[in-house]
């Protein structure tokens, strides 16, 4: 099974990088652009034939090493 996760910083804490990359957004012209936010995307396979224990694992994944649960939020898509 395919497994999609997404992590990102909290909202209330700061993101150094959303905010370096919005600057550089602005000075090549896209005065428009706020409030940006970078995160992670991490895709990996999962050997499980079931749909429940492939979210399983993952959340321990997530809980255990892909996200720091102090500081970000996380959330994941399992496929097929």
């Amino acid at each position: 099974m395919k497994v999609k996760v997404y992590v990102t910083l909290k909202k209330g804490v700061f993101d150094p990088q959303g905010k370096a990359v919005e600057d550089a957004l602005h000075s090549l012209g896209f005065s428009g652009v706020g409030n940006v936010r970078v995160g992670k995307y991490i895709e990996m396979e999962i050997n499980s034939t079931s749909t429940k224990e492939a979210e399983r694992q993952t959340k321990e994944m997530c809980e255990k090493l892909l996200a720091n649960p102090v500081i970000e939020d996380y959330s994941f898509k399992v496929e097929g």
